[in-house]
């Protein structure tokens, strides 16, 4: 449980994370082309990087960031822009469960899949190391010499927060279901967000206007209800998380923007 907690603190700032996913076997909702399209304006480019704050209650828990490297890679002949997201506990918590995890992909340019996934983690002692290559012609991953067949479209653990990103919401009505194909741990998983509709926050850079989401979670394991996790998007051309909260078995954590650079678009406050 202690792993679960504090592994769901650090990873729902990814948005999808062992705990928030739901099994093929317990149906695939479905979803609206209208909605589930990718905007022809990008939401990102070179140069981003977020970094959040985390709590567990009252505590500071932990920080997270995201970052667009500004290098240009080619992988597999593609021109690839190159994300990292690293997530570390702090304080108190480093001392009953010390975390440094860091994921990085490295997604088509163009056609905004994977072609890249490096994974290091170290939970407390638990450490995983894993190393992706998606070849998308042939829908395959090769998953550390294991290769498994995977639907068209596949992301990793990372790329499908910047693939989330920027599908397009200009037609998405509240109750509406985005779903994104993802492959974790040499599984496949359909991620689904709902749209709960608008929402002006307040936060520590002043008041956001926001699209406010449910990632639709497992029951049971961490979280008592299918949508005990929300999330508040800016409600531009950016869609940065501006917070998130989830409700645990144990507690409550927030995750809140502390600080950003390089936006390829402005925020857009109230």
């Amino acid at each position: 449980m202690k792993r679960m907690i504090v592994n769901t603190i650090l990873f729902f700032a990814f948005f999808f994370n062992e705990v928030a996913v739901v099994s093929f076997a317990e149906g695939v909702p479905t979803v609206p082309d209208t909605i589930n399209t990718f905007s022809k304006e990008r939401a990102f480019s070179r140069g981003e990087k977020l970094e959040y704050r985390i709590h567990y209650g009252w505590l500071d828990a932990g920080v997270a960031v995201l970052e667009v490297k500004q290098e240009s890679k080619m992988v597999n002949h593609k021109k690839t822009l190159h994300m990292v997201g690293t997530g570390r506990t702090v304080g108190s918590f480093n001392w009953f469960y010390k975390v440094r995890d860091r994921y990085e992909t490295f997604m088509d340019e163009e056609e905004m899949v994977p072609m890249k996934f490096i994974r290091r983690v170290n939970e407390g002692g638990f450490i995983i190391n894993q190393d992706q290559l998606y070849d998308h012609k042939k829908n395959i991953v090769d998953s550390d010499g294991k290769i498994m067949k995977v639907p068209p479209g596949i992301q990793d653990m990372l790329s499908s927060f910047y693939a989330a990103r920027n599908l397009d919401m200009a037609n998405a009505k509240p109750g509406d279901e985005l779903l994104l194909t993802t492959f974790m741990d040499d599984e496949i998983f359909p991620l689904r967000i709902r749209y709960m509709g608008k929402e002006t926050i307040k936060s520590s850079m002043g008041k956001i206007r926001c699209l406010k989401f449910h990632p639709v979670v497992q029951e049971g394991r961490v979280f008592n209800a299918e949508e005990d996790v929300t999330v508040w998007i800016s409600d531009d051309k950016n869609h940065i998380p501006i917070s998130i909260k989830a409700k645990l078995f144990v507690g409550s954590a927030k995750m809140d923007l502390k600080e950003y650079s390089g936006l390829t678009h402005p925020i857009r406050f109230e």
